[in-house]
């Protein structure tokens, strides 16, 4: 064998080799670092390998909205869910919308333009913000809305990204002008509901899908003025991944439309409340949909 035969049949092999190992490249499911994200990530990681027989790869739990949308974009996962009004925020830096069609279609436009990254069908859920009082303070003072909470004072807390996100804490102050006690409490997303429960504070910016909303006496104000952008849960996945492994686009596009706040207020509390594994609730969750379609 001459020289030009050996180093093609090198390259011919190296090529056959690269072409297996791209063959079995696992699907790496990402999620951000609460408890809903994580939820949702292991259903799309569990139907996944149900429908396409396909390694999945976890990686859930990876932090806030930055560091999940890096990673999509390096390569580190190929998907995660996200949210329209988060995507619009804190990643376009554009101006947010309370139409929830508006801003689903400017997301995937500018995600597809800028970033080659394909926005699928909204799954269902929309987790906007959630300004609650305890139901004992909105049947003494007679509150309904956002604005009716203008004639009171009130001692606020917080997530961190609530408070330093534009679609947070600075379009609610905008928009109703409220009153203080004191500067917000920062706190983790799971501290909340202990501290209004506990009177540390009187008012906390939750999300309206949070587990607890159903299961404690609160009471969710109305954003009467829009002052919080639309917040539909879809899924976010490389363009690349999608050419490159067929059927991926089909079964995830079967969980578009399939999910509910109802139902993701349930399985948020069956993790946070009940302390159920979170692939359980996952696992209750797909037997239910398949059940359901048959």
């Amino acid at each position: 064998m001459d020289r030009a035969k050996s180093i093609a049949g090198v390259i011919g092999l190296a090529s056959l080799l690269m072409g297996c190992s791209a063959k079995i490249h696992p699907i790496r499911v990402g999620s951000k670092n609460f408890t809903e994200q994580i939820v949702l990530g292991e259903i799309i990681a569990q139907h996944l390998e149900n429908r396409l027989h396909k390694r999945v790869e976890r990686r859930l739990n990876l932090g806030g909205t930055l560091l999940a949308q890096e990673g999509l974009r390096a390569g580190d996962i190929d998907l995660y869910p996200e949210y329209t009004g988060t995507a619009l925020a804190a990643i376009l830096k554009m101006p947010a919308t309370a139409d929830p069609a508006a801003a689903f279609a400017q997301v995937r436009s500018a995600y597809a333009r800028n970033f080659q990254i394909e926005w699928l069908d909204p799954l269902g859920i929309d987790d906007t913000f959630a300004m609650v009082v305890a139901g004992s303070d909105a049947r003494a003072k007679h509150l309904q809305t956002l604005s009716d909470a203008t004639r009171e004072t009130w001692s606020l807390g917080v997530g961190y990204e609530f408070e330093q996100r534009a679609d947070g804490l600075p379009a609610l102050e905008a928009a109703y002008h409220l009153r203080w006690t004191a500067a917000p409490k920062t706190m983790d997303l799971g501290l909340l509901y202990k501290a209004i429960a506990q009177r540390q504070v009187t008012m906390i910016a939750a999300n309206a899908t949070d587990g607890l909303l159903s299961k404690m006496d609160l009471k969710v104000l109305a954003d009467d003025k829009h002052a919080f952008p639309s917040y539909q849960a879809c899924i976010a996945v490389r363009q690349d991944t999608l050419r490159g492994t067929p059927g991926l686009r089909e079964a995830l596009q079967e969980l578009a439309g399939k999910f509910t706040n109802q139902r993701m207020q349930e399985m948020n509390y069956e993790v946070d409340g009940r302390h159920r594994p979170v692939a359980q609730v996952a696992s209750d969750f797909l037997k239910e949909l398949e059940k359901a379609q048959k």
